[in-house]
């Protein structure tokens, strides 16, 4: 499946490998996953993630706005995960831009716990994979249409295997991506709650990327 794995906020944690926290977003970052793109401003979803061990964490998927982008419809799309080993929550939001069939990720915004949010830099950001397919469909296997009930509810699902064994069950009404429910290698994922009341998390004004701040206490 062509882009399967390289969703931008998954490239956007080799990006920040530049930085001193870039150990421990591997370990607290998304897992990949794919879908059909179908972004609607004010709506996402929740996901409780589990990685090998058993280790639970809890990640929110959410569309918070919209501009144009050289004449092309632009959506802020923003994670925000619990981490732990961080010290609490991190918000990652893209700004993203339907490129033919992929999107594309044009600006990026980071705010770790406690810390103000920075905007990286977008020389950065050109020289990393910050595209990925949005339409997983192309080249997967399809499985057929199953019912899935996850703790959001029961949803009818299309059920598609990839490539490389992971498997994603999708239903149009969940926005951005339709994931109902995600098993792959290394973690699994299931929707929670659907969200239509989506905020933005980032606090404060964005400042310049600085790895200099990555390693600074978090502010109080």
């Amino acid at each position: 499946m062509k882009g399967t794995g390289k969703l931008a906020a998954a490239s956007l944690f080799v990006l920040l490998s530049a930085a001193s926290a870039s150990a421990q977003m591997m370990r607290g970052g998304p897992p990949p996953l794919g879908g059909v793109w179908n972004p609607v401003v004010g709506h996402g979803a929740a996901y409780e993630v589990t990685r090998d061990g058993g280790k639970k964490e809890e990640l929110e998927i959410t569309v918070v706005g919209k501009e144009p982008v050289d004449g092309r419809d632009g959506y802020w799309l923003e994670m925000a995960m619990n981490n732990s080993e961080m010290g609490g929550r991190m918000v990652l939001k893209f700004l993203f831009v339907l490129d033919g069939q992929e999107t594309r990720s044009v600006k990026t915004i980071m705010q770790m716990p406690g810390r103000p949010p920075m905007e990286m830099p977008a020389q950065m950001t050109q020289h990393q994979h910050t595209s990925q397919s949005a339409d997983m469909r192309t080249g997967a296997q399809d499985l057929g249409s199953e019912s899935v009930t996850v703790p959001a509810g029961t949803f009818t699902c299309e059920h598609y295997r990839t490539k490389d064994g992971s498997e994603a069950w999708l239903a149009n009404e969940v926005s951005p991506w339709g994931a109902v429910k995600y098993q792959g290698k290394e973690s699994t994922m299931v929707l929670v709650k659907v969200i239509s009341d989506a905020k933005d998390k980032i606090v404060g004004t964005p400042q310049p990327f600085n790895p200099a701040t990555m390693g600074r206490p978090p502010q109080q």
